[in-house]
């Protein structure tokens, strides 16, 4: 791919424990670390809290990395209108469809979708081509950021999922950087991780280590 939607090979997602002065400072290290995407996902948030926090994310990120909203495609169009930088929005199955969400934010939006079915991958292949910019696949191991995660994949459980679909894949759920290189054997665009930048002791350190990762070379039979 060319554009924004090229750039996924890492990225934060983050974490709505933490307090936001907390979370700008990591999102600020990790940007420096060389991030490719900062998802912003705070579930419990009101509207109008979520468009404070894209806000505030945008000023921290000052283009260094893409900036997607979690789920709402609603915040996403109202930060825009505030003046933040948006870039797109990252969509779960229960949220506005891919298409509509095309609609609204343009041609030029970054479009990610949760998939961990072999239905979710199916539904993923009848949008026009251009809708959907990657799919979001996991969980790679358990992860207490999301408790009511669905099965466990594994990496070889990635890899085939990843093989039934001509979009990207991002594995993303308890991805630490031991797992970068098995995964990227197994046909990964990018990984996407919460825990392992956000609850680190030096999150710039942790970001750069992955970045490290992700940039070495993919290598065959990596398990």
């Amino acid at each position: 791919m060319t554009g924004p939607a090229g750039r996924l090979a890492l990225h934060l997602v983050t974490d709505d424990r933490l307090p936001l002065d907390r979370l700008l400072a990591v999102v600020d290290d990790a940007a420096a670390a060389g991030v490719d995407v900062v998802q912003l996902r705070a579930k419990s948030l009101s509207a109008r809290e979520l468009i404070r926090q894209a806000s505030a994310l945008s000023d921290v990120i000052d283009r260094r990395c893409l900036l997607l909203i979690n789920d709402r495609v609603d915040v996403a169009v109202a930060a825009r209108d505030a003046g933040a930088r948006v870039d797109g929005v990252h969509l779960g199955q229960s949220d506005l469809p891919p298409d509509t969400a095309r609609r609204l934010l343009g041609p030029r939006a970054v479009i990610g979708w949760t998939a961990d079915s072999a239905d979710h991958r199916a539904a993923a292949s009848v949008p026009r081509d251009g809708t959907i910019d990657y799919l979001g696949v996991g969980v790679i191991r358990p992860t207490s950021t999301k408790p009511d995660h669905p099965p466990v994949l594994g990496v070889d459980g990635f890899a085939a999922f990843a093989a039934g679909t001509h979009l990207p894949c991002v594995a993303i759920g308890g991805v630490e950087v031991e797992d970068v290189a098995a995964l990227r054997a197994a046909g990964a665009a990018g990984i996407a991780v919460v825990s392992a930048i956000c609850a680190a002791a030096d999150p710039g350190a942790a970001a750069r280590a992955l970045r490290s990762a992700a940039d070495a070379p993919a290598l065959e039979g990596v398990a």
